[in-house]
Parts: C-alpha cells; structure tokens; sequence
C-alpha cells in the first residue's frame, strides 16, 4: 500500500530573518572581540610569527563567516523552511544544498513542545518541538497564535491516532 505525502506548505515568520541576524551578529562579535584581544596581547607580549599569523587568518575566516551568516544565510533558511501535518504525518523540510525531508508518523509523536528565548520573545515568535521516542524535531520562528494552533493540531491528531490503535 503505497501512501500519498503531500508537501509541506506551510511557512515559517519572515521576522526569523531579523531574529537570525541579530543572533549570528551577537555570536560573530564575540568571536571577534576573542581574536582582537588574542592579537593585541599577541603584539604586546610577543608571541611567535606564526601565532600571530593564524590569529589574523582565523580573525580574516571570522569576518567572511560573519557576512555569509548575517547577510545571506537567513534569508535562504527563511524562505526554504517549510512545515505541515495531516492526519497521518508532521511533514518538515528545510536546506538548499541538502534538502532535509523529515515526516514523522503521529502515531510516534510523544510530545509537542514551545520554546522561547529572549530574542524570539522580543519579536513575539516561538520554536515549535515534536519529540518522538527517539529523536526531536524543530519548527523554528512561528508566530504565537499560529504557534499555539499547530502544537495544539499536532496533539489532538496525535491523540485521535492513539486512540484509533
């Protein structure tokens, strides 16, 4: 018995690119400020040549990672992440250059979780959760009121499926 999987059609918040860049923006600055204060107290102390010289090349690969993680990576995982449940499965998929299909029978489903950090809370999104027995699956950056409607979908077909076993 063959089953039809339709694709996901559901989209994650355009606000998930400004949560991301503030995000990579705070992880890359701390970096940087890391591989700034290795290199004065390089210079100061005198460390080897070529310490010094990978610190610089670290610090170059640093500000190259930052511009591809602030300015280009967002937008991309914004607009490919894709999520949906029917009766039957939580669909997700998400990746350009290795697209991820992950469904997830309900009848697996255990739990359906919301997560919240300070930026998501600021910009009044949530990451949605669905743990199975052996693994956990993340929606990243859903709105509050499409948030709590989705777990809450999740939950019921989950239940439904339970009890139809």
């Amino acid at each position: 018995m063959e089953v039809d999987i339709r694709e996901p059609e559901g989209r994650i918040s355009k606000k998930a690119v400004t949560v991301w860049r503030l995000s990579n923006s705070i992880r890359h600055g701390i970096m940087l400020l890391v591989f700034a204060g290795l290199i004065i107290a390089g210079n100061r102390f005198g460390w080897w040549d070529w310490a010094m010289t990978v610190l610089w090349i670290l610090g170059g690969l640093t500000i190259l990672s930052a511009v591809y993680s602030i300015f280009i990576e967002p937008v991309i995982l914004q607009r490919t992440w894709r999520y949906g449940a029917d009766e039957e499965f939580v669909k997700l998929r998400h990746g350009v250059i290795t697209v991820q299909h992950q469904t997830v029978p309900m009848t697996k489903v255990q739990y359906v979780g919301l997560e919240q950090g300070p930026l998501l809370r600021k910009f009044g999104l949530y990451t949605l959760t669905v743990g199975t027995m052996g693994s956990n699956h993340s929606i990243p950056a859903l709105p509050e009121q499409e948030a709590k409607e989705f777990r809450n979908r999740i939950s019921r077909l989950a239940r439904i499926r339970e009890e139809d076993e």
